[in-house]
C-alpha cells in the first residue's frame, strides 16, 4: 500500500491541480512584480504586464530567468522578501567566482521540508525509520533538506554529512539505519567498502534516496544488488529550494514533479518554444509558493521528458524523466556543478594559457577530473620542481573555486589536439545517461 506525507495534494485531481496553480501563479507574479525591481524590468522589456497572466495558460508570455540572470543579480537582486523575513541562504557555485544564492522564509524552509518528507514517505519511510543522510550540509542543499524531510516525517535522522566511511558504517550497523540519502556514486562506495568488510549481513538498510549527479539504470541495479535494497531518484536544485522538487515512488518510472509548489514545461533549447508533455526537452520550473526567492521560468538545462499517465502509487502529479543531459556545457562531478569557465578562469588568473582540456573518469565508484594545460614560454625552460610547485599552486586554487580537488598537468606547448582550431575542451569518459 502506497505511503504518503500530505494525500490529499499528492493524489489531487488534475483539475484540482490545476486550479492550485492557476491561483498561485497570479499571487507569485503579483508578488514578484511588487517586491522585484529586477524581473519587473525583464517583465516590462518583454512588454508582459501582471494583467496579461491569467492562468498557467499564459506561463509563455512571461520572460525566462537564467544562470546569467542569478550572477548578474547576485547577491540580493532577485530576493523579493524583506531581509527582515529571511531566515537562511543555501548555496552552490556558479559560473564565475560568484555563486548562487538562494534565500528562506522560515515558510520556505517548511514547504521545503514537506516536499523532501513526501519523497522519503513515497519510498516507504515512516517515523519507525532511521535515515541517514550522507550529503554536505552547510551551504550544499543536500543536507539540510533531507534532513527537514526526515524529521517531519518523524524519522531517528543521523545527520552524517559527507565523508568519513569509517563513522558512517559504524552508525550504520551500530543504529540500524533503514534508510540511505546520499549521491548514488557515494552509495557504490558505500556498498563496495560494506562487502570488504564483511559488513553485508549486519546492514538493515531496505532503500536509498540518490540525487545530486547523474546515475544510469545499471548504476541503479548494482547498488540495488550489492546493498539488498530499492534505490531511489529525487531532483532538485538550490535556485529552486534544493532536492525535494521531484521524486521517484516505488514504481520507479520517473520522478513526480510537485505540482503544488512548481509548474514545469519543456523547452525548445534553441528557440525557447513550449514543447508537448511527453516531448524531449530542456525543464524549465517555476516555483509557485515561494516568499524570498521565487524563480519564474527558470531554464534549469537539464534535458528531460513529462508524461502524465497513471501510476500505481496513486499520485497524480506530472512525472519527469532522469535528466538525459545538457543543454549547456555544466559538469556534475562527485555532487558538484563545475563548468569549464569556472576552470579557465583560474587558469589565466594564474597566468597559464586558455588551452586546456578537462579530463573526467569514473574509476570504480569515484569520480575524477584532470586539467591538462598547456604551458607558457616562462615556464618552458623551468625545472621539473618549479613546474610540479606550479601545478599544486593551481590545483589548490581549483579545490578553492570549486570545492572538489583536480589533478592537474601541465604540458608541452601546442599538445593539446586542436579540432578545426578549437579545442576540444571536455572528454568525459563517463557513461552517465542511458
Amino acid at each position: 500500500m502506497a505511503n504518503y506525507y500530505q494525500k490529499e495534494i499528492e493524489t489531487a485531481s488534475p483539475e484540482q491541480i490545476r486550479a492550485w496553480q492557476n491561483e498561485r501563479l497570479l499571487k507569485t507574479i503579483q508578488h514578484v512584480w511588487d517586491n522585484n525591481a529586477y524581473y519587473r524590468q525583464k517583465m516590462i522589456d518583454r512588454g508582459v504586464l501582471v494583467g496579461d497572466i491569467k492562468s498557467v495558460d499564459d506561463l509563455w508570455k512571461l520572460p525566462f530567468l537564467t544562470k546569467d540572470d542569478l550572477r548578474e543579480a547576485y547577491p540580493y537582486g532577485l530576493m523579493s522578501a524583506p531581509l527582515s523575513d529571511c531566515v537562511r541562504i543555501q548555496s552552490t557555485s556558479g559560473t564565475t567566482g560568484k555563486r548562487v544564492v538562494a534565500f528562506y522564509t522560515q515558510e520556505d524552509i517548511d514547504l521545503w521540508e514537506d516536499c523532501c518528507a513526501r519523497a522519503i514517505m513515497a519510498v516507504g519511510g515512516t517515523k519507525e525509520d532511521v535515515v541517514q543522510v550522507c550529503y554536505g550540509y552547510g551551504l550544499f542543499t543536500g543536507g539540510p533538506g533531507l534532513n527537514g524531510g526526515s524529521h517531519k516525517v518523524g524519522c531517528l535522522t543521523l545527520p552524517m554529512s559527507s565523508g568519513n566511511t569509517e563513522r558512517q558504517l559504524q552508525f550504520m550497523v551500530d543504529l540500524e539505519a533503514t534508510i540511505l540519502c546520499c549521491t548514488p556514486s557515494y552509495a557504490a562506495y558505500l556498498a563496495e567498502s560494506i562487502h570488504e568488510k564483511g559488513l553485508r549481513d549486519q546492514i538493515k538498510l531496505k532503500a536509498g534516496i540518490f540525487g545530486a549527479e547523474a546515475w544510469t539504470e545499471e548504476m541503479r541495479r548494482d547498488i540495488e544488488e550489492k546493498l539488498g535494497i530499492k534505490a531511489y531518484d529525487i531532483y532538485g536544485l538550490t535556485e529552486l529550494s534544493g532536492p525535494g522538487v521531484s521524486f521517484e515512488c516505488e514504481e520507479q518510472t520517473g520522478m513526480h514533479v510537485n505540482e503544488d509548489h512548481f509548474i514545469v514545461e519543456t523547452i525548445d533549447p534553441d528557440t525557447g518554444a513550449v514543447l508537448p508533455e511527453g516531448s524531449r526537452g530542456e525543464l524549465v520550473f517555476t516555483s509557485i509558493t515561494k516568499t524570498a526567492f521565487p524563480l519564474i521560468r527558470y531554464r534549469t538545462k537539464d534535458i528531460g521528458v513529462l508524461k502524465r499517465e497513471k501510476c500505481s502509487c496513486g499520485r497524480t502529479f506530472v512525472k519527469m524523466s532522469k535528466p538525459m543531459g545538457r543543454s549547456d556545457d555544466m559538469l556534475i562531478v562527485r555532487g558538484v556543478n563545475v563548468f569549464p569557465s569556472q576552470i579557465e578562469q583560474v587558469l589565466l588568473t594564474k597566468g597559464l594559457t586558455s588551452n586546456y582540456q578537462i579530463l573526467v573518469d569514473r574509476v570504480g565508484t569515484t569520480d575524477s577530473i584532470e586539467v591538462k594545460v598547456e604551458m607558457t614560454p616562462e615556464l618552458f625552460s623551468d625545472t621539473i620542481n618549479h613546474i610540479s610547485r606550479k601545478e599544486a599552486e593551481i590545483s589548490d586554487a581549483l579545490k578553492s573555486m570549486l570545492g572538489i580537488t583536480a589533478k592537474v598537468s601541465i604540458v608541452e606547448p601546442k599538445s593539446i589536439i586542436r579540432s578545426e582550431g578549437k579545442a576540444v575542451r571536455v572528454i568525459d569518459k563517463r557513461k552517465l545517461y542511458g
